[in-house]
């Protein structure tokens, strides 16, 4: 793996070469060629198609703040760190070409614990067809991912937050809050819960909370999307609605409305959860009003949920519209340093 600087060898006495090679056998290449050299040398090799561009995204993943040892199993957190990266991927209209994973664990954890992280991992890699290209292992007080995911792009075309225009349409993929009604189901459940509940989860998510230990980015829509010109600006919604709507307009130098009685929102969840709870990981789009933007994309339902208006004035960034009447949407979703 390219600069492996530290094995983890005294877990369960595994070497580095022989946890290198078993990682290497289970990372096959399903890029389409478009990487080169993968695991085994100082760097990977990619080689973009003639006329596309690479996009390149990265996320940290990092224990006590994503995710906790005692309400996630290992694959829950490998699938949740590289699906974050791959979501960013759908927002911009990129197909996923390879991801490069450095993981840091502390002495405690087992290779069993390493083994089945990457089992969530690459098994959300595959259904990408993603190539693990690469990374690094070392030892940490606390376990934490950082994740490099590189997609293509043809040159010119890929979606961006800055396209949004005054009457353009909003609209969004799937159900919103699910993520966040999935994470308070787990912060109340016993400590005995979580023991018998993460053994079940670890190869079969529960129902109720799959949406948030287990999400699935929006790659397919993402690039339906892309390929048929439909959207004018994306961004995936892995903050909250409040906060990533409010990103978008500020990109786009527009306001936007949203009208709470056409929210999606997830049966197990909240108004406040859809609009501020986070990593729902679906797709925010705006297009234009007199487009015909399907019912759903590959399987998944799209939803108008308001519209592009000019910014300046009193007018807020976001409005929200409700039975009630009228009110400012500040964006209280997910943000650090906060």
């Amino acid at each position: 793996m390219p600069k492996i600087a530290r094995t983890i060898a005294h877990q369960a006495h595994v070497g580095e070469l022989a946890l290198i090679r078993s990682i290497r056998q289970r990372a096959p290449n399903v890029s389409l060629g478009q990487v080169r050299l993968g695991i085994g040398d100082d760097c990977a090799l990619l080689r973009p198609r003639p006329g596309e561009e690479l996009a390149v995204t990265t996320d940290l993943s990092i224990a006590g703040r994503h995710f906790t040892l005692a309400t996630h199993p290992p694959e829950s957190i490998g699938h949740r760190a590289i699906a974050r990266g791959l979501s960013d991927l759908a927002a911009m209209g990129a197909r996923p070409v390879a991801a490069f994973v450095s993981l840091a664990v502390p002495q405690e954890l087992s290779s069993e614990w390493t083994n089945r992280f990457y089992d969530g991992l690459l098994r959300l890699a595959q259904a990408h067809k993603t190539t693990l290209a690469g990374g690094d292992l070392s030892e940490a007080p606390i376990p934490l991912a950082d994740i490099v995911l590189v997609g293509s792009v043809p040159a010119g075309r890929a979606l961006l937050r800055s396209g949004a225009r005054p009457g353009q349409i909003l609209y969004v993929t799937g159900a919103l809050g699910g993520s966040a009604a999935g994470l308070a189901k787990l912060a109340e459940e016993s400590d005995s819960d979580r023991k018998v509940s993460n053994r079940r989860r670890s190869s079969n998510a529960d129902a109720a909370l799959a949406l948030h230990l287990y999400p699935q980015p929006r790659i397919a829509q993402g690039l339906w999307l892309r390929k048929k010109g439909i959207a004018t600006a994306a961004i995936d919604l892995s903050d909250g609605l409040s906060t990533d709507l409010t990103h978008l307009c500020e990109e786009s130098r527009v306001a936007a409305e949203i009208d709470a009685q056409l929210l999606p929102i997830h049966p197990s969840a909240t108004l406040q959860q859809a609009l501020s709870g986070g990593e729902d990981y679906e797709l925010l789009f705006t297009a234009p009003e007199l487009t015909r933007v399907p019912r759903s994309i590959a399987g998944v339902p799209v939803t108008q949920i308001g519209r592009i208006l000019r910014r300046g004035g009193k007018r807020a960034t976001v409005t929200l519209k409700t039975a009630q009447g009228a009110r400012p949407l500040q964006p209280t979703g997910w943000q650090h340093f906060v």
